[in-house]
């Protein structure tokens, strides 16, 4: 048996390491497979939990950029909602009574911290204590 998945590509660990075969990766990979790697690197060097390795009722620190931001009603009452993304997996980020929020935009990197619901098979973070992250490491 090889040591290739069943995905067709070779297994990370697997694969010789070196100058050359990382140019290479990063001359084979799409551009969305290079942005997700740098947001786990990123998620990594920041001490943060990864949003795929979140489950129900759990404490956690996570961090991402946001995708979509959209001003979305439940039960008659505003919410702010907005999709973060680190690499791994997407968060619904949800302000209750919030039409908007200053520095929350699609595209901006932030640090969010509270504890994870699932609802409807998403892991979903409401009212999260954040960080916006720095407009000039982005």
């Amino acid at each position: 048996m090889s040591a290739v998945p069943r995905s067709g590509k070779p297994d990370r660990a697997s694969r010789p390491s070196g100058r050359f075969r990382r140019m290479l990766d990063r001359l084979s990979s799409s551009q969305e497979d290079l942005e997700s790697e740098e947001l786990r690197e990123d998620s990594h060097a920041s001490g943060c939990t990864r949003i795929s390795e979140c489950t129900d009722r759990q404490i956690v620190k996570v961090t991402g950029t946001l995708r979509t931001v959209t001003l979305r009603p439940r039960a008659g009452v505003p919410a702010l909602e907005a999709e973060l993304f680190d690499g791994t997996a997407p968060l619904d980020v949800v302000w209750l009574g919030r039409r908007s929020i200053v520095g929350i935009e699609p595209g901006r990197k932030l640090i969010a911290s509270g504890r994870i619901a699932m609802s409807h098979g998403r892991r979903v973070l409401f009212n999260p204590k954040y960080e916006l992250r720095p407009l000039g490491k982005e």
